[in-house]
């Protein structure tokens, strides 16, 4: 069975998502329903929510919106990855609020569509180091270019446990590989960096991309990481662009078909139970 550690909801008549008016394939409700009957039959038995990039005044009503669904019977929701402002003076007693609360399991701050330069600030950096000791983790969603920053944040606060997205979100579709796979390499030297196998099909070509074009970019994260360090995520409804949930479970399945069925577990649920005591 399967733990999806990378889920996103979209409820418009509930919460503002300003960025879908750039997404029309994503710009409508995507409900835990539609999810969890796909997800069922692709033998997912669990998932964790992942921010949605919402406007920053409904931050928190995300969060107990998405916790309120996961109180309804038959709800796959264990836990959420809230978004954050780690810029902003405002972080500490956010932070203050969220640990008060078992169903928050981390923290991200979307930053591969952020100017560069947002994450070099003292006091987002200051702030990210709030986190240490918290046992609660922090997601980095970067392009190839800014690894090295997730490095330095990485290095930063080395009692942090951070997770990589999206293998690193490479340009699969360009087949391009460099500087990614260096940059690659050299991330997961970091103990407190974990890789996350999600996302990769929306980078893909959607009309004709094959398991053979996914598998040096994930079987380079899993190589660089180890399966000790990589956890799995379906990022839907975001993977609908390259083909959707089924396809990219089975893709998964293809990819680590050469794997044993204890490095199979790993990452396909045993990380991200012990990672998020789930």
């Amino acid at each position: 069975m399967i733990i999806d550690t990378h889920l996103h909801l979209i409820d418009l008549s509930a919460l503002r998502y300003p960025w879908l008016a750039g997404a029309p394939a994503l710009n409508r409700d995507f409900p835990h329903e539609e999810y969890a009957t796909q997800a069922r039959r692709a033998g997912i038995e669990a998932a964790l929510h992942m921010e949605v990039d919402v406007d920053q005044a409904d931050i928190e009503a995300e969060t107990s919106h998405v916790k309120a669904q996961s109180q309804q019977a038959g709800s796959l929701l264990r836990g959420a990855i809230a978004a954050c402002r780690p810029e902003e003076g405002g972080f500490a007693a956010y932070l203050e609020r969220q640990q008060a609360d078992p169903f928050i399991k981390g923290f991200r701050r979307v930053l591969h569509v952020m100017p560069d330069e947002l994450s070099d600030s003292a006091l987002f950096r200051d702030n990210i180091k709030r986190l240490s000791g918290s046992g609660l983790t922090f997601d980095l969603v970067v392009l190839p270019h800014q690894i090295p920053r997730a490095i330095a944040l990485a290095d930063l606060a080395p009692d942090v446990q951070f997770v990589l997205d999206h293998c690193g979100v490479p340009d699969i579709k360009g087949r391009a590989e460099h500087p990614w796979r260096e940059h690659m390499a050299e991330i997961a030297r970091r103990s407190n960096v974990i890789g996350k196998i999600s996302g990769v099909v929306a980078y893909a070509d959607p009309s004709s991309w094959s398991v053979e074009n996914l598998r040096p970019y994930v079987e380079h994260t899993i190589g660089s990481f180890g399966w000790d360090r990589v956890v799995w995520g379906s990022d839907w409804p975001v993977c609908t662009l390259g083909g959707g949930l089924a396809t990219w479970v089975a893709a998964t399945h293809a990819l680590i078909a050469g794997a044993s069925p204890e490095e199979r577990m790993k990452l396909l649920s045993g990380n991200a139970r012990r990672m998020w005591k789930l």
